[in-house]
């Protein structure tokens, strides 16, 4: 993880959230079953012992993740100004003719949620729209081709 990571503040609170529950609740549960696996003796085949295993390598690994990201992120925070241009934190409409519009929060790449209109300022779309302003017609190259998108709002 050479660059930087982007979070906005709400990104970085749910991983600050997760982080809590996975070091109390979560570590507790794993270490629960692997001392339940333990007592049932013979580990070389215990099938439940090795996947408690496999459970608590995952946990850690994803501790350290989010160890690593909430020490090293830089926290993008909107303070609810209207936004001049698309930068991190902003909702912004846009829209391809002839198609409605559709609104994407624009968050850094860990944050990132296409589904739920959340995506990454590195992703095509993303990077097209950072820096533009209302009114601004901008082209992606996204694995489809070529799009132009009118920007109709930031918030």
């Amino acid at each position: 993880m050479s660059e930087t990571p982007i979070l906005t503040a709400e990104g970085a609170a749910k991983l600050k959230e997760e982080l809590q529950y996975l070091t109390t609740v979560a570590r507790k549960e794993i270490a629960e079953r692997l001392r339940h696996a333990v007592s049932q003796g013979d580990l070389s085949e215990n099938a439940d012992y090795h996947k408690a295993k496999e459970d608590q390598a995952f946990l850690e690994g994803r501790i350290q993740e989010l160890e690593y990201l909430l020490k090293n992120a830089v926290i993008v925070e909107t303070n609810g100004d209207p936004l001049d241009e698309v930068q991190v934190g902003a909702r912004v409409t846009v829209q391809e003719d002839p198609y409605p519009p559709e609104t994407y929060l624009i968050v850094g790449a860990k944050e990132a949620d296409p589904h739920n209109g959340k995506i990454s300022n590195e992703s095509p779309i993303g990077s097209a729209l950072l820096g533009h302003k209302v009114g601004d017609v901008v082209t992606a190259q996204t694995p489809n081709g070529k799009i132009t998108l009118k920007i109709l709002k930031i918030e």
